[in-house]
């Protein structure tokens, strides 16, 4: 089977599409792989490193400077005829888009070209690239129930779940003397998303600096791209371990006590599939506020407990931190309720449900 994924930007988009890749790879003997991302963000550099054959497009996303915007048109437009290009030549059965304004040209293309499509959209509100293709998707998955109102398409949509979510199941969790942690001693653990938060970042600084008289530790997960200017100067409490980045997040979490996380749908399959209690703080700086939507369907079933950053001071972050550290009910009734939303076979779904597509004869899965 031939196969080409495109998903682009950030993290949110590359992690659920190299695990749809992995389990492509684990059902499929022949698979040959391409994927199609952007010229110049970071999955350029992590999809070649990983062995899959990869083909950036020169494209940017759209701003309010409409001279730029005209550019990108042009952009496109190149970029369209250069897909059409590279799938007369490659001859894919299916072409797959699970996120980013990158993986317009290449739907459309397919499109074109009458190749099988599937979109995966990852977020309760769909984001401005998966409204803009699903027209020419022939299957869409969705991560949260809700988002089907938000698609105008004659397309199948399926629920599927968030494909990352089964994927940290199999990641081994760390080891806490590896970390600089104490065995023993419980572990709270902040993540503040692929690319890090800068507002998140100065609302915490002043906890991490007062919490020295606990007797619970703390990792904190700056991103990289703070690291240096969070650290600068600033001696930290020795119960306090500030990180730039941990490679297979899965495995810390797995050995943490409560996790404090951003909104972002990866993260949320994967505190999900790990059972872990959560205090969640959505961005707001992300487009239509996905990130609050996407908490607040969990947060209505029960799964985890929220503070919305326009209400986050040290002082409740501490309240909210020890009050959940030491009720062990509310702990063991957010892991009830999370293993009643999880959904552990997410990449299996869609595997089943694109080979339908192609035209194998499989059971079916997943419909909505």
């Amino acid at each position: 089977m031939k196969i080409i994924v495109t998903a682009g930007g950030t993290m949110g988009h590359i992690n659920p599409a190299l695990a749809i890749i992995d389990e492509f790879k684990k059902r499929e003997k022949n698979l040959e792989v391409l994927y199609i991302g952007t010229h110049n963000r970071m999955e350029k550099d992590l999809i070649p490193k990983l062995g899959i054959k990869y083909i950036p497009l020169t494209m940017y996303g759209f701003t309010k400077n409409i001279f730029l915007d005209v550019k990108n048109i042009f952009c496109i437009q190149i970029a369209i005829k250069k897909c059409q290009k590279i799938m007369k030549e490659f001859k894919p059965d299916v072409v797959i888009g699970v996120g980013g304004y990158v993986t317009y040209p290449v739907l459309k293309a397919a499109k074109e070209l009458n190749i099988k499509t599937f979109i995966h959209e990852q977020n309760s509100i769909p984001g401005k690239s998966n409204k803009m293709i699903a027209k020419y998707a022939d299957l869409i998955g969705v991560t949260f129930i809700k988002s089907k109102e938000y698609f105008k398409t004659n397309g199948k949509i399926i629920y599927t779940g968030h494909p990352c979510g089964a994927k940290a199941l199999s990641i081994p969790k760390k080891d806490k003397k590896d970390l600089g942690l104490t065995n023993g001693k419980r572990l709270v653990t902040f993540v503040a998303g692929s690319l890090g938060s800068d507002s998140l970042n100065n609302k915490v600084k002043n906890y991490l600096m007062n919490i020295k008289d606990k007797d619970y530790e703390v990792v904190y997960i700056t991103g990289k791209m703070h690291y240096q200017a969070f650290t600068k100067n600033t001696s930290f409490p020795n119960n306090v371990k500030v990180l730039p980045y941990v490679e297979q997040l899965p495995g810390l979490l797995k050995i943490s006590d409560i996790v404090v996380s951003r909104a972002g749908a990866g993260s949320l399959s994967e505190i999900l599939a790990l059972q872990i209690p959560s205090i969640i703080i959505p961005s707001p700086n992300v487009a239509n506020n996905h990130q609050y939507y996407n908490a607040k369907e969990l947060l209505d079933k029960g799964c985890i407990s929220m503070i919305e950053e326009s209400n986050l001071t040290s002082k409740k972050l501490e309240e909210e931190i020890d009050s959940l550290l030491d009720d062990v009910r509310k702990r063991s009734h957010l892991k009830a309720m999370m293993q009643k939303e999880s959904t552990f076979n997410s990449a299996s779904i869609i595997y089943t449900e694109i080979k339908k597509l192609t035209g194998s004869d499989v059971s079916e899965e997943g419909t909505i």
